[in-house]
């Protein structure tokens, strides 16, 4: 199958990405403004900050990491489109990852803005990120890790893989919980949330029907796929939502999408195809190793699959999502019967 290719709705962008730089501040068209956000010590390096602009100043769409350097660099982006940081009326946070979320609470604090965000990801923040309780997520997350059979020797490296990150996030309830259809009220603007469960349990898309555009968050980007993970704070079976909310989307009629990451596409139906497409051969990749290599548990399951390096090269972070992701497609083909689970420590995982 021939590899498809989106059409960048901007080269300039598209080729910074490929050049491992960062894009330049953009007036996407008129009242709408793209604003690059650097995040530190990552592959993505930037999340990309939308501006929409009100009549009395505008509303963002998420925010980026709570450091100095993104910080500055929003300040500086709201500037180009000639507004102040004081300006900002609303934050529309995709999920509370925290290159989306970990900024929000501080821009309120300057500008009073608002936080939305939607409640199944409101429900997760104190866990995530509240120093008197994150002890326990760690002890889910390590006992979740043995039952997927990780080494002992490196089964508290993985359960606390996160811990180093969570200083960037300055933790905020939200001001307003926005559902699945809400409009967000926004003047000038007819957009409409559009809940797409699966990277976050609360990922959220906006659509904008009049505008034609869809600001996607995570949930389609135009290379690479988000990571959808069985863990602690998720569903049973992330994957099943997450392809249940692509094809949601695939059936709105848009003419370009506003990623969080990389660049604006073009084409949201081939892309949520190829998306589609790619958790098709992942699934029947598992399914082939289990039905060569017999029972095994998913860690043992997660090092014998292709990934975009050799497993030995994957830092300890990375390995932790690897074996979170092929667990989720793992527990999408044991409720369709197409692998069963030998409950243990470790669970056991065989074809039928």
């Amino acid at each position: 199958m021939a590899k498809f290719v989106v059409t960048p709705a901007n080269a300039a962008q598209r080729e910074a990405w490929a050049g491992g730089s960062v894009p330049g501040v953009e007036r996407v068209r008129p009242g709408l403004w793209s604003i690059p956000v650097p995040i530190p010590i990552n592959p993505l390096r930037y999340v990309l900050v939308y501006a929409l602009e009100l009549p009395d100043g505008v509303a963002i769409i998420d925010a980026g990491w709570n450091t100095d350097e993104a910080y500055d660099a929003l300040v500086a982006g709201l500037g180009v489109a000639g507004y102040a940081i004081t300006d900002v009326k609303g934050v529309l946070v995709t999920h509370i990852h925290p290159d989306h979320y970990g900024l929000a609470g501080r821009v309120r604090e300057v500008s009073g803005a608002w936080i939305a965000l939607h409640p199944a990801d409101a429900r997760l923040i104190r866990e995530r990120y509240d120093d008197d309780v994150i002890d326990a997520l760690v002890r889910r997350e390590r006992a979740l890790l043995r039952r997927c059979g990780v080494p002992e020797l490196t089964l508290d490296e993985l359960a606390g893989a996160s811990m180093m990150i969570r200083h960037v996030v300055t933790m905020a309830k939200p001001d307003r919980l926005v559902e699945d259809g809400d409009d967000l009220g926004l003047p000038g603007w007819d957009l409409r949330a559009v809940w797409t469960p699966g990277h976050s349990p609360g990922h959220l898309c906006f659509v904008s029907p009049e505008r034609r555009v869809l600001f996607s968050g995570d949930h389609v980007l135009a290379k690479i796929t988000p990571i959808v993970a069985v863990h602690p704070q998720s569903g049973p079976n992330p994957l099943a939502d997450y392809l249940d909310a692509l094809a949601a989307v695939r059936k709105l009629e848009v003419d370009e999408v506003l990623p969080a990451h990389e660049y604006r596409f073009l084409e949201l139906a081939e892309r949520v195809d190829a998306v589609m497409a790619h958790h098709d051969a992942r699934l029947a990749e598992i399914e082939r190793v289990l039905a060569e290599g017999g029972a095994a548990a998913c860690w043992d399951v997660a090092t014998r699959l292709t990934w975009s390096r050799p497993w030995e090269t994957i830092p300890p972070f990375m390995r932790r999502s690897a074996n979170n992701e092929t667990l989720a497609h793992l527990a999408w083909l044991e409720a369709k019967g197409r692998v069963v689970r030998e409950p243990g420590e470790p669970d056991l995982w065989h074809a039928p």
